[in-house]
This record gives C-alpha cells, sequence and structure tokens, in this order.
C-alpha cells in the first residue's frame, strides 16, 4: 500500500507535456473500480456526476460533508491517486479554502481541480482574488504535508460558445495561468477550449501542464498531445453516457414487460 504523499508524487509525474494522462471521470465507488480495472493510472472525480449520482445539481449544491463522504469510499476502494474535482473548495475567501482544503486532504485524495468561477454567480473571481485562493490551498497541502497537485481551472471558455473564443481570451487565460503557477498551481485547466490553434498556442505560453477536456467536438486525444496537452479527462461525459444506456435499457426491459 503506497502512501498519500507517494501517490501525490506519482500523480504529478504523470502529467507529462505532449504525453498525457487520461483521467476517465468516475462519481463513486464503484465506477473507481471499475475505471481501474480498465487500466487507469489514476482516478478522478466530476463534480457534475457526483452530484447528480447523489440527486443534486452540481454546482456545490451536494453538501460538503456529502462529497468529502464519497471521497473518501473512493480511496478506500482504489490503491490509485485520487484526484477530486472540488469546484470552488465550498468557500470564497482564503481561510475557508484551507480548512477544507485540509478537510478534503483528511480523505486521502491528492488533488485538486480548483475553479476560478464564482459559484452560483455568471462571473469569474479577479486574478489576485483566485491566486490569494490557490494560495490558500497551496499551504493547506504543505501544512499536511502532502504535495497534492492543484489544477487550476478557468471558466473562460466554458462560459462562452466555442464559436466566440478570442485571442483576448485566450490571453486572459494565459495571464491566469502565468498567476496560478506563482501563487501555486500545478497545472492549468480550460475545460471548453476546442480550437487547435489556441490549445496549442496556451500548451507554449505556460510552464504549467495543461488540461483538456474531451466534450463533443475536442480535437481527438492523439491530436490533443501533439498540440502540448499533459492531461485529458473527460468531466461529465462517462456519467451522461451510463445513464443514456441505462435508461434505453429499462425502457427496452418496461416496454416487454407491458
Amino acid at each position: 500500500m503506497t502512501t498519500q504523499a507517494q501517490r501525490a508524487e506519482t500523480f504529478t509525474r504523470l502529467h507529462v507535456k505532449g504525453d498525457p494522462v487520461i483521467l476517465f471521470n468516475i462519481w463513486d465507488a464503484g465506477s473507481a473500480a471499475a475505471v481501474r480495472d480498465a487500466g487507469a493510472q489514476a482516478i478522478a472525480t466530476g463534480s457534475a456526476p457526483v452530484a447528480m449520482a447523489q440527486g443534486f445539481a452540481d454546482g456545490q449544491h451536494i453538501p460538503l460533508e456529502a462529497a468529502l463522504d464519497n471521497a473518501k469510499r473512493i480511496v478506500s476502494a482504489v490503491d490509485l491517486p485520487v484526484t477530486l474535482d472540488f469546484e470552488g473548495a465550498y468557500a470564497v475567501y482564503p481561510a475557508g479554502i484551507a480548512d477544507n482544503t485540509a478537510r478534503a486532504l483528511d480523505c486521502g485524495v491528492v488533488g485538486f481541480n480548483f475553479e476560478d468561477q464564482i459559484v452560483g454567480a455568471d462571473g469569474l473571481h479577479s486574478i489576485p482574488d483566485q491566486a490569494a485562493r490557490i494560495e490558500a490551498m497551496r499551504k493547506a497541502c504543505d501544512a499536511a504535508g502532502i504535495p497534492a497537485y492543484i489544477n487550476a481551472r478557468t471558466d473562460i471558455f466554458l462560459k462562452a460558445p466555442a464559436d466566440t473564443h478570442d485571442s483576448t481570451m485566450l490571453e486572459d487565460a494565459i495571464a491566469r495561468a502565468s498567476a496560478f503557477q506563482s501563487a501555486g498551481a500545478s497545472g492549468f485547466f480550460a475545460p471548453g477550449l476546442k480550437d487547435e490553434a489556441m490549445i496549442r498556442r496556451l500548451c507554449e505560453a505556460t510552464e504549467l501542464p495543461v488540461n483538456i477536456i474531451a466534450l463533443p467536438g475536442t480535437p481527438d486525444s492523439a491530436t490533443l498531445a501533439k498540440l502540448g496537452v499533459a492531461r485529458i479527462s473527460y468531466g461529465p461525459v462517462p456519467y451522461r453516457q451510463m445513464i443514456a444506456w441505462l435508461t434505453e435499457q429499462a425502457r427496452q426491459a418496461i416496454d416487454y414487460a407491458g
């Protein structure tokens, strides 16, 4: 059995530009075990699947206690690094973020997705504010003795249709990546970004490993690797595909019985 710190170090090493780690997002201990058995090197939760599987909407509607209890069960089920989609860490200010990060680390996770959107609102935290929030998370990890991987997410692209993404948004993202790196981020997550040239530019402009989510319309994994991406995740896609399959199977069974 590896230690939590060892799993954190292993997880960080998996992020290589041009040779991306694949994270097929899960939502509970059972789905984590299935992805492990498929050959995964690490396990990643998705906030939307975790919430929806428990009957909640995404956006920190699942209570923190329930989210952490679920994370603990996932960690116990698989001897692999587990990274937690922690949304906005259930807090606005640095002190609350530090406290909640410490609680999550106690569950055994070794990484976090941490977003810059203002949960429950339309806007983003300013660069200085989000940098302070990331710094608080990093200090909590250091205090716990866990070199956790902080995947600093920007919602610039996710909040706008792909055909409206432009150089201004990209430069804002690059500025955020720089500030977030200085604050202690380990990686940079740009969900919703699909344009190949913009992905390449982002990967070249930051030293941080870049994470792209494999949403419909996103370049395939081989192309993303060539562009310099270091992490490919799937977010809510696996859960939605599973639910669609389950619904169809149930419909067929009910129709037959009827």
